[in-house]
């Protein structure tokens, strides 16, 4: 049998991962194999289908690679139970049908320009156009897959670690319609680009780690004044550490009490997730406080050993209070203050971002002066950036980073005149 139809018929009985003809490239490719008996029309149609795709995608010399990383992520019974340190445990049959399913997307990876030509029914009839179809190059497949001997032992470890289908695609999500969505292109910042704070950081840092590897570990929350890079640092964080199995989901506050539904989507999933609450905070006629209370202590619905909160506010108490929640008409005015207070104090571990004093600001525009290679009259530089922090209400990291931006823009300007 002709080497395309045989791929085409064993893409057809794909089993365990019959899902990957569901992603784009790899079903228009599918679908262009089994059209070598389609009508011209119908057969460069599907031909002009699959390779916009793959080149629109990058993969135009990387066939293989392309294929082989649709099933790499494709969530199945196998990358389930490997996720779940159940490989082994899995019938001899499924195993079987996972190697066979890996053979022929390896095979398919193979498969060049030319030889679907060669084999398509109507060859004659395309004429001049055969030699003008646009081509593709074959590369190599994901190096779990390079390898027919290890591939099922590689790829079960890989999914051991990473997790499976979005999870091990993605390192970031959204709660959003009570579902975990990815983030395809999340913050990319990095700890290296965070200047100042190093105290803070390494808090949270070590927690992290911990947190990673087994070892008890606190809630967080990171408070202070605005611009000092709160948020940054736990996707800092995220991106550091990602490749050791830590995940993170950003969470609305207005979509807590959708938590114990959050959490049962990942308690069995062997990854870490860090739950991101963004600039957290409560006015004093707003009780959806008590539900991330009971969240971070306190709940019947316990948070699972692989989940914690990290959590950031402008705020150190939480909850708005205002000098009638202290009015003596109030008979337990007592009850009424630490009902305000104890939100905060369920988090185990607070850290303070406070602004920055002037030599502590100069210093950051420094390491960001020095980070963008900037050549320039320091004191000239220094002056001017505290004019940017006076002329924008005071001193930050943020401030700094964009009094650097502004700088940088400018030299671009100058040069452009040249």
């Amino acid at each position: 049998m002709n080497k395309t139809k045989l791929t085409a018929m064993l893409l057809s009985s794909l089993s365990v991962y019959k899902g990957v003809k569901n992603r784009s490239i790899f079903g228009a490719y599918y679908r262009l194999i089994t059209a070598l008996d389609d009508p011209v029309g119908s057969f460069l149609e599907k031909w002009g289908d699959f390779v916009s795709l793959l080149y629109e995608r990058g993969y135009s010399e990387r066939l293989a690679y392309c294929l082989s990383k649709a099933a790499f992520y494709d969530e199945n019974p196998f990358s389930k139970a490997a996720a779940a340190g159940k490989a082994g445990c899995l019938p001899e049959q499924v195993k079987a049908a996972v190697r066979r399913d890996i053979d022929a997307i390896n095979q398919a990876g193979q498969i060049t320009a030319d030889d679907i030509l060669s084999e398509y029914r109507y060859r004659d009839e395309l004429g001049s156009i055969a030699d003008t179809l646009p081509v593709w190059g074959i590369g190599t497949p994901v190096d779990e897959f390079s390898d027919k001997s290890s591939a099922f032992d590689r790829l079960a470890q890989y999914y051991l670690k990473n997790g499976c289908g979005m999870y091990a695609r993605y390192r970031a999500f959204i709660w959003r319609s009570q579902t975990i969505q990815p983030v395809v292109y999340p913050d990319q910042i990095q700890l290296s680009s965070l200047k100042g704070y190093d105290m803070q950081r390494n808090e949270v840092i070590n927690n992290t780690t911990a947190f990673l590897q087994g070892v008890q570990s606190n809630n967080v929350l990171l408070y202070g004044d605005r611009g000092t890079g709160k948020s940054s640092t736990i996707k800092a964080v995220l991106n550091r550490y990602y490749t050791d199995g830590l995940r993170m989901v950003e969470m609305p506050k207005d979509r807590l009490s959708e938590f114990p539904l959050l959490v049962e989507k990942i308690a069995a999933l062997p990854l870490k997730f860090i739950i991101f609450i963004d600039d957290l905070s409560f006015g004093s006629d707003d009780k959806s406080y008590a539900q991330l209370k009971a969240v971070l202590e306190g709940g019947l619905a316990a948070r699972p050993d692989n989940t914690l909160i990290y959590a950031t506010s402008n705020r150190r108490h939480l909850v708005k209070e205002s000098f009638s929640d202290r009015s003596e008409d109030d008979l337990h005015r007592n009850d009424t203050i630490q009902e305000t207070l104890s939100l905060s104090d369920r988090f185990g571990l607070s850290v303070n971002f406070a602004k920055p004093d002037k030599k502590g600001y100069l210093d950051i525009v420094l390491s960001l002066a020095d980070e963008n290679h900037l050549n320039c009259d320091h004191a000239r530089l220094l002056k001017d950036a505290e004019q940017w922090a006076l002329s924008r209400g005071g001193r930050s990291p943020r401030c700094a980073r964009q009094f650097i931006s502004s700088v940088l823009a400018d030299i671009k300007n100058e040069e452009d005149k040249i």
